[in-house]
């Protein structure tokens, strides 16, 4: 990891994805206390929440196909500038009858979004070289989850402090600013090594998906990303009315059952650069989806919080290396001219399993019980592990050139 932060251009992408992942976070909590407060409604909270969710189902991969046309590195600059500027008119949601702006401000916002985190994930590569490219990953997502803590306690701190949450927008409003000019001052080259003939924009998402299709690592990660979700996307829906309704304790309990998690996956992010080097990330895949399965299930006997506790702790080491060797494949396995194609199909897919997981919750949890979804959900992720071991099985893993970092 020492030698990972040696890398000027990869200091900056990531001093600009802290500042910006702080910024998201706290915009998110935000909004949904915004539409909380103004209304009272469950019913706009969720609608904000799919506003923020849609833009990926619908334009991901048409986003993906443009950032492997154009240059990774100004459309990260173009997307945060207009982010910075439209986080703003979040300011001029006021009363209920203007939440009509909040739902299209939000999905603007989360449509812009779609190009950048393709095109980061696509130029990563780029700037690291193939050898420090799990070890970048892995820190990528430790920042993600730390920063995304620090965002929504930030958050909470401003709604417990002040009548409105206008400092919260303005701050997200300077984050992006930041990593605007964190991004602007980096030297490695950032236009894609295209070599196929420019067609259009469809035949590129085409090509995309064909690639994507035709390869069983991709296959794998795919599948067992969404597959995982089916499952994992209701147990983060239903955590909140197990916590306080079943287990009947304080809200208070939040912030320690996060930060049990947070813990487990900064300390696992040490350890991927190790386990890199004696295990194939698609065997961490399946181990890790399998794991996560077993600990969703056994949240069904929890009767107090600190057992939580401890199951979060636990999951929160298998999320890491997971999240990390999922990036790392998507990214080896496919040329430089393919990278933002194959990230933005991986997310449309793990994105419509997890809004579809979350759709059902609340039908499942009403007709079997809480306790017992969560026990389905961890056999979803646990078959979800196995089916990505039967694809990944005698596959060998692509071996690209080393990039100039």
């Amino acid at each position: 990891m020492r030698e990972l932060f040696r890398i000027r251009d990869y200091r900056l992408l990531w001093t600009g994805q802290a500042v910006s992942n702080f910024g998201d976070a706290i915009t998110n909590l935000a909004l949904l206390l915004t539409a909380q407060r103004l209304t009272g409604s469950v019913a706009a909270v969720a609608t904000t929440a799919i506003a923020v969710a849609l833009p990926t189902l619908l334009f991901g991969l048409v986003a993906g196909a443009y950032v492997d046309r154009w240059n990774r590195k100004r459309v990260m600059i173009v997307s945060d500038l207009f982010r910075s500027g439209f986080v703003l008119l979040f300011l001029l949601v006021t009363t209920a009858d203007l939440m009509w702006l909040l739902y299209v401000v939000a999905f603007i916002q989360a449509s812009l979004g779609t190009f950048f985190t393709p095109a980061k994930s696509a130029y990563l590569p780029r700037i690291v070289g193939t050898e420090q490219l799990l070890a970048a990953n892995s820190v990528s997502q430790m920042t993600q989850i730390v920063a995304g803590l620090a965002g929504t306690a930030a958050a909470g701190i401003v709604a417990a402090s002040f009548e409105t949450l206008s400092a919260a927008f303005i701050t997200d409003a300077a984050s992006f600013l930041v990593s605007l000019a964190a991004i602007a001052a980096i030297r490695t080259s950032a236009d894609p090594e295209r070599t196929e003939a420019v067609e259009s924009i469809w035949a590129d998402v085409r090509t995309g998906l064909a690639v994507a299709t035709h390869s069983r690592v991709l296959i794998g990660v795919m599948l067992g990303g969404g597959i995982a979700m089916l499952g994992i996307g209701a147990v983060n829906v239903l955590l909140v009315p197990f916590v306080v309704d079943t287990l009947g304790v304080s809200e208070t309990w939040f912030a320690a059952l996060e930060g049990s998690q947070v813990v487990s996956m900064v300390a696992a992010a040490s350890l991927v650069a190790v386990l890199a080097k004696k295990i194939k990330p698609t065997a961490i895949i399946s181990w890790a989806l399998a794991g996560v399965g077993a600990v969703a299930a056994s949240i069904s006997l929890v009767t107090a919080p600190w057992h939580l506790m401890i199951a979060l702790f636990v999951v929160g080491w298998f999320m890491t290396p997971l999240h990390a060797s999922i990036s790392t494949l998507v990214q080896t396995e496919v040329s430089d001219e393919l990278r933002g194609r194959t990230s933005s199909a991986l997310s449309t897919v793990i994105t419509a399993a997890n809004v579809t997981s979350m759709a059902l919750a609340g039908v499942a949890a009403t007709l079997v019980g809480i306790r017992s979804v969560f026990v389905l959900a961890g056999i979803i992720s646990v078959l979800a592990g196995i089916a990505t071991a039967v694809l990944f099985r005698g596959v060998q893993l692509a071996e690209p050139a080393e990039s100039a970092a």
